[in-house]
């Protein structure tokens, strides 16, 4: 067990030192910002401070005085000691990352008065003042020897942060057409009404009517404002809202009260549907509140097992969209139950095949390795230990899984078990489909339209001039990844 003992007033000396280090952490900047109320952006506004002189998150000044009664309270004097003056001047910003070397020297004491005088001196890694001055203290008379209290560890966290941030990237954007499928409860209904409202999305709802009215009057919602498609059930509002896309009545789809089945059979019928010569796949968009970057995952939710060309389109689909949040390079982990290549497993042959195909340009826009096993891909720490060198490894951007019910239960882990918040987006198709789950919060459908108005808006800019368009009926054979043609027929789509 560890003991704080204190110095009392005899024992002290002129010219007795103390000091610690301590490197200055996000979570040290978020707690003093709790604890003092103090929110200036400088500290806690990644993209203000980016654009500042320092181009750096700053910690709070204060944070450094904090450190030295850290160690008048605990070392020197210790248990006992009353903290009276301070006088500090403080020279320089310090930055996140910064390592401060604390250091208190006695200079003085007042046998009177049992006072204590200290020179304080807090310098960075390369020896610079940070901030000097001095402090005086009332030094402890009684011998006191304790048990170190452990604290408790805090976990900081502000969930839903990314996706919030995600909706306000649409700001300068114009809100896009989009079906809202069989919105007929309050989450999906809701939803589609506060992403409109929010300048996300113009909704066209689309669903049995009066069905569709009950929720609205329910909410107390003026749908004068709002066009609705009548339909008889929820299997014709999907086959509708895809032929309303297919006809480019609307830039987008989202799910609403329906099954996932019946709206993405609806989307893949062949003749009838908005698949292109890319699979289909979806995407979460993962808000982990301990986790610093957005994380996506894919796909959990539409190809259960997917063969090496499909995980190719998923792996090329998943860095598209990472594009059109502006990540320019995304780090893409293929996770596997372990990081070396096994010929039993399927998973890891797979992974390290894709990898190969990205140095080959056959995959582009994305830093891509794996097989990894879900520590590696997210935890730098664990990469290290078990000795990965790697661009990925720890600083994965997207997890790719090996299956979608290897990618469902992540992602619900994460949701369950880590505070995590998603959003989802199907991609592949000629329109972008926001595959919304019936439990989804109203923040997370607003989310999922941003990540469709994002990926339309990109598609835009990015698109090349249009051509003359084949005739749709022609069947024409698709050329595989692999150079083989395909024996089965698709539809050539815009």
């Amino acid at each position: 067990m560890e003991y704080i003992e204190n110095k009392v007033f005899d024992e002290i000396n002129i010219g007795d030192s103390v000091n610690l280090t301590r490197t200055l952490t996000v979570e040290d900047i978020h707690l003093f910002a709790l604890m003092s109320g103090d929110v200036n952006p400088t500290h806690i506004d990644y993209e203000y401070a980016q654009s500042r002189s320092l181009q750096k998150v700053s910690g709070h000044s204060l944070w450094s005085a904090a450190l030295i009664s850290n160690l008048l309270g605990t070392q020197l004097p210790g248990a006992g000691t009353i903290y009276r003056k301070q006088d500090l001047q403080f020279h320089r910003p310090i930055v996140l990352g910064d390592t401060l070397s604390v250091t208190i020297t006695v200079t003085d004491k007042n046998p009177q008065q049992h006072t204590v005088i200290f020179d304080c001196r807090v310098t960075d890694q390369n020896n610079i003042p940070v901030c000097t001055g001095l402090a005086e203290v009332s030094a402890p008379l009684e011998k006191v020897k304790r048990p170190r209290i452990l604290l408790p560890k805090l976990h900081l966290g502000n969930p839903g942060a990314q996706l919030a941030r995600l909706v306000n990237m649409t700001t300068d954007y114009e809100a896009i057409r989009m079906a809202v499928v069989h919105p007929v409860d309050r989450n999906s209904f809701m939803g589609a009404i506060d992403a409109a409202r929010a300048n996300l999305i113009i909704p066209i709802l689309v669903g049995p009517q009066e069905k569709i009215r009950l929720v609205a009057e329910q909410e107390q919602i003026d749908l004068r404002d709002y066009e609705i498609i009548n339909t008889e059930h929820s299997h014709e509002a999907a086959t509708k809202a895809v032929s309303m896309a297919r006809a480019g009545e609307v830039e987008a789809i989202m799910k609403g009260s329906l099954h996932t089945d019946e709206l993405m059979r609806a989307a893949v019928q062949r003749g009838t549907g908005i698949s292109t010569s890319r699979r289909m796949s979806h995407v979460f968009m993962m808000d982990v509140p301990n986790y610093p970057r957005p994380l996506f995952i894919t796909d959990a939710a539409i190809n259960i097992d997917p063969s090496l060309e499909e995980k190719i389109d998923i792996v090329q689909n998943a860095i598209d969209l990472a594009h059109a949040l502006k990540l320019e390079t995304p780090r893409v982990a293929l996770l596997a139950a372990i990081e070396t290549v096994n010929s039993k497993m399927r998973s890891t042959l797979e992974a390290a095949a894709i990898c190969k195909m990205a140095d080959r340009k056959q995959i582009t826009g994305g830093i891509i390795d794996g097989p990894l096993a879900f520590d590696n891909a997210v935890s730098e720490e664990a990469a290290r230990i078990k000795g990965i060198e790697s661009d990925v490894a720890g600083r994965a951007d997207i997890l790719v899984a090996p299956d979608l019910e290897a990618g469902n239960m992540v992602a619900k882990q994460l949701e369950y078990m880590a505070e995590a918040q998603s959003s989802g987006i199907v991609l592949g198709a000629r329109v972008p489909i926001a595959l919304t789950s019936r439990a989804d919060t109203i923040l997370s459908r607003m989310a999922s339209c941003a990540l469709a108005l994002l990926l339309v808006h990109h598609k835009k800019i990015n698109s090349p001039p249009p051509t003359n368009t084949p005739d749709p009926k022609q069947n024409r054979l698709r050329i595989s990844y692999l150079g083989r043609a395909d024996s089965s027929t698709q539809e050539t789509n815009d």
